[in-house]
């Protein structure tokens, strides 16, 4: 088999009336950057890559600098190929775009291997332990009742709360970082008051504090019974992580900006995180994914990696996430314990919900992870037309 196209896609939505946001930054869209890899058997890869920053900068790392290099290439073998494209990229592209358009390449190989012997990249990647996922909502952004005036809707926020607990989550991650300590402890006391106890509640800063103001953060939140902090600080401070992990008594997360083993490596080796959060998407894709679930597990860290982006991007989540094993083993899976869960945003995402052919649902606070062959799902191509830039 060999490559015979490569063809990088930009889809946008814009979101209207219903935008949010996170500490770092307003979502007036939702977009992606797919990839599809053709090949002279008629068989066809999807990856995605890059869920944070604009797409197009993803897109030409692709098809001007990494593309040409796999045409006339044996897509089944991702692992070879990928490292061949970090080597020949390493002096201008160990992290950022050039990262983010690999793991959407390494994506859809892995996508092709699989659909090629006719298993799921779960199967490729060493055997799944569970056919279903545990499952927590993303969602408590900051829904925006008057932007001019930085006004935003307590009331909205609650009635998302309770949507949830209706639709059965029992997990639930609520965005602060935005507005003052005291008005983002408010925000979340809502949240356990409106859910009860028996409600596990994570908190993600998107890094929106140093150590001090994340500690004092902290201080106020342990009394909430809070699962985790993610990102209480940049991705950068590595000494912030370091003296925060030292003196927490919420579990530390992190990791959704690191790029490749090597920064997982580096955190590790200096204790800095409790929780791992690789995103597939952006990290490597499943060949770095390896490596890092390696490191878990030789480091006794439990791994649950961040979703974000379309459909494609939580069909890879959902494939790597059931090859995690319990770390450590015991003789059973406590999701957040010893055992990971899968990040199912419930902001607006039509790339998401409408893009593939196979729909995801909560099935009893779980996800059921496809069982065809590559990533397990198809595209719509109409809803990709639609959406297409």
């Amino acid at each position: 088999m060999k490559i015979t196209a490569i063809e990088s896609i930009i889809l946008k939505v814009p979101l209207k009336n219903k935008t949010f946001l996170s500490s770092q930054c307003h979502f007036p869209e939702r977009n992606s950057l797919l990839v599809k890899i053709s090949t002279d058997s008629g068989l066809i890869g999807w990856g995605e890559g890059g869920q944070y920053g604009p797409p197009e900068p993803v897109k030409s790392c692709i098809d001007d600098v990494l593309a040409p290099k796999l045409i006339g290439k044996n897509p089944l073998s991702p692992v070879v190929l990928t490292e061949q494209l970090y080597a020949q990229t390493r002096d201008f592209g160990q992290r950022g775009s050039y990262i983010e358009a690999i793991s959407a390449l390494d994506i859809a190989m892995w996508d092709l291997a699989g659909k090629h012997f006719n298993v799921p990249v779960k199967t490729l990647l060493g055997g799944a332990y569970r056919d279903r996922i545990a499952a927590y909502a993303t969602g408590g952004y900051y829904p925006i009742k008057d932007f001019e005036q930085n006004i935003f809707d307590m009331e909205a926020l609650a009635e998302e709360a309770r949507g949830y607990l209706e639709k059965g989550f029992k997990t639930v991650k609520i965005k602060i970082g935005l507005l003052s300590l005291k008005e983002d402890y408010e925000r979340v006391k809502m949240i356990r008051d409106i859910a009860g106890p028996d409600l596990k509640i994570l908190i993600d800063c998107n890094h929106a504090y140093n150590s001090t103001t994340a500690s004092q953060m902290i201080q106020k939140l342990a009394p909430l019974d809070i699962g985790f902090l993610e990102e209480p600080v940049p991705p950068e401070d590595l000494d912030g992580y370091n003296r925060l992990r030292e003196s927490s008594p919420i579990p530390i997360a992190g990791g959704e900006c690191f790029y490749t083993g090597y920064d997982y490596r580096n955190v590790l080796e200096k204790g800095l995180i409790d929780i791992l959060q690789p995103d597939i998407c952006v990290t490597g894709g499943f060949t770095e994914f390896i490596k890092i679930r390696s490191l878990s597990i030789l480091y006794n860290t439990l791994l649950v990696p961040h979703v974000w982006g379309s459909g494609v991007a939580f069909a890879a989540a959902l494939q790597a996430i059931s090859t995690i094993p319990q770390i450590p083993y015991t003789a059973k899976d406590v999701p957040l314990q010893n055992t990971p869960m899968v990040e199912f945003d419930q902001s607006p995402n039509p790339l998401r919900d409408d893009l593939l052919v196979e729909k995801f649902h909560l099935e009893e606070g779980s996800v059921i992870v496809p069982d065809k062959p590559g990533l397990g799902v198809s595209i719509d191509v109409d809803i990709l037309e639609k959406y297409r830039v």
